[in-house]
């Protein structure tokens, strides 16, 4: 497989691209980043890894990530990704109020129906709703200190579920969002898969699981159209 991941710089993505190397050996993963330094030097360096620098912003550039055309091998006729997995997030408490993941993804999206790329798995939080949820007390109060003291991050995630949803419905796409709760650095990467107050998912969720859940998801196929609540089992 081809695999082109964003937000691989942070420890959620970095947490993905491990998992991705130990289950698809023979893959070839693109790695789309705007602080290619960022990334840990065994990563950069695995002959199955290459490493693109750009922003999100530089749409030409990520179509030309989509199409293949920042192959490795240039003797080689370009190809489309196979899959894209994105584990992009807030990188710090300023988050801008212009919605630039819910811009990227919309965009993202019709680029994507372009060159034929259909499998997109995308990291989400509960700030986007889903009609299957039910009232968590404990995911009310985080989702609402979020939506206090970060709202532009609590507005942007929420647009990114709906863009998502809408977009990937119009163009066929095969798309799954993963809202997560309070992720952690837990050595552990058992997770259940559910909906926010449905009894049996909690309040964290550890990055490797994240990493496993999507990993899993990219070639399972279980929650293809669906926005899911990963976590730990409730306690």
């Amino acid at each position: 497989m081809r695999i082109l991941i964003f937000g691989g710089t942070g420890p959620t993505g970095i947490a993905l691209i491990r998992k991705v190397l130990e289950e698809y050996r023979a893959s070839t993963i693109f790695l789309y980043v705007r602080s290619p330094q960022k990334i840990p030097e065994d990563l950069a360096q695995n002959p199955s890894v290459f490493v693109i620098h750009g922003e999100i912003t530089d749409l030409d550039n990520v179509e030309a990530a989509l199409a293949g055309k920042a192959t490795i091998d240039g003797n080689k006729e370009p190809q489309p990704v196979d899959a894209v997995l994105s584990a992009l997030g807030p990188t710090g408490p300023f988050h801008p109020s212009d919605h630039p993941f819910a811009r990227f993804y919309e965009s993202l999206i019709d680029l994507m129906s372009k060159h034929s790329v259909k499998r997109l798995v995308v990291l989400c939080t509960a700030a986007y709703s889903d009609p299957l949820d039910k009232f968590s007390p404990t995911m009310y109060g985080i989702v609402n200190f979020v939506r206090l003291f970060a709202y532009t991050a609590f507005s942007d995630f929420r647009a990114v579920g709906e863009v998502v949803k809408e977009n990937g419905d119009r163009n066929n796409l095969e798309w799954t969002v993963v809202r997560v709760p309070v992720l952690t650095n837990d050595s552990g990467d058992v997770f259940v898969a559910g909906y926010v107050g449905d009894g049996k998912t909690g309040s964290f969720l550890s990055r490797k699981a994240f990493a496993r859940f999507c990993v899993g998801e990219m070639g399972g196929r279980a929650w293809v159209g669906k926005a899911p609540f990963i976590s730990q089992y409730f306690f």
